[in-house]
């Protein structure tokens, strides 16, 4: 069984009590961890096609400059000093021994897993101030980082406009702590953040998949497509007085029995949503790279978005 990463506390407890309502400080989660991948070595992935990667300029050709991978040798050279971060997407992909780190998370459903991204900050580097709609595990992996935490926030909540990343307008701070190699800070969604590297340090992010409902109904609907379903509407019975532009309250009731009936179908979505979060994370390169994404459900095992024969 691999080390406790809750530290004193239960899996019981923190599923409780923690798990997308408050956020929780654990030193020493690690004890004596080392990164499995050095800054340089995170440079050189980013250098890679394949390879999702960002930098974050604070003070750029703009405020919060966003660049997006992949990036040369020579853009690497005229980054500045300080005040600056290199974000890679899906290490635990690309570096088997960054993914043993999930044998750790061993209390929560496999397949809720999204990647872990390693960021790499000298002193300064910073993201900004901002909130995620998914739960998140960072692990400090190399020098310190200054973590404050902040206000809950929500599709309302004022961004700045002079950036595309959604660097928050007012950050109100309610905790702050510095991270060392080993310890972790886990956040629920929708709470403010905003970590700033003490020296030069690396941090990784352990996501969780999170879809928006808009984007959970669109994969739904792809799919009973793809299975060729034939389902038409139908009205309800109908009524002279219910001619004209006017929809009556019948014809939204009948839409919704409908779509109540489809939620019903328990095999229908239970085979849909085993397929749907297990689908890989870069499909056109699921037979390049040694990802296996699985899960079960109604006794059929599925794996990378497929059922299993």
């Amino acid at each position: 069984m691999p080390t406790p990463i809750l530290g004193d506390l239960s899996a019981e407890v923190f599923l409780r009590e923690y798990w997308q309502k408050k956020p929780l400080l654990v030193r020493d989660a690690l004890p004596g961890f080392q990164s499995p991948i050095s800054p340089n070595e995170l440079a050189g992935l980013a250098l890679e096609e394949e390879v999702e990667s960002r930098i974050v300029v604070e003070a750029g050709a703009s405020p919060w400059e966003l660049m997006c991978g992949p990036f040369t040798e020579r853009q690497f050279e005229q980054l500045p000093e300080s005040h600056w971060t290199l974000l890679v997407q899906a290490v635990d992909i690309w570096v088997p021994e960054v993914a043993h780190l999930l044998e750790h998370f061993h209390f929560l459903p496999s397949w809720r897993l999204d990647d872990i991204m390693v960021s790499y900050a000298p002193v300064g580097g910073s993201v900004g101030p901002h909130f995620d709609f998914y739960d998140v595990f960072l692990i400090q992996a190399q020098g310190q980082r200054h973590w404050q935490i902040g206000q809950r926030c929500d599709q309302q909540t004022s961004i700045l406009s002079e950036t595309s990343l959604r660097i928050l307008k007012e950050f109100t701070k309610t905790d702050e702590w510095v991270l060392n190699p080993g310890d972790m800070l886990y956040l629920p969604p929708q709470i403010a953040h905003f970590g700033i590297a003490e020296n030069d340090c690396l941090t990784y992010s352990v996501g969780f998949r999170a879809p928006t409902l808009a984007e959970i109904l669109g994969d739904l609907a792809t799919e009973l497509m793809a299975q060729g379903d034939s389902t038409y509407y139908r009205d309800p019975p109908l009524k002279p007085e219910m001619a004209g532009e006017h929809i009556d309250p019948l014809f939204i009731e009948q839409i919704q029995g409908m779509l109540t009936k489809l939620a019903g179908d328990k095999a229908l979505l239970g085979d849909w949503f085993a397929r749907y979060m297990t689908a890989p994370k870069y499909p056109d390169l699921a037979d390049e790279l040694d990802e296996e994404r699985c899960a079960s459900v109604n006794g059929k095992q599925y794996i990378n978005g497929q059922p299993s024969d």
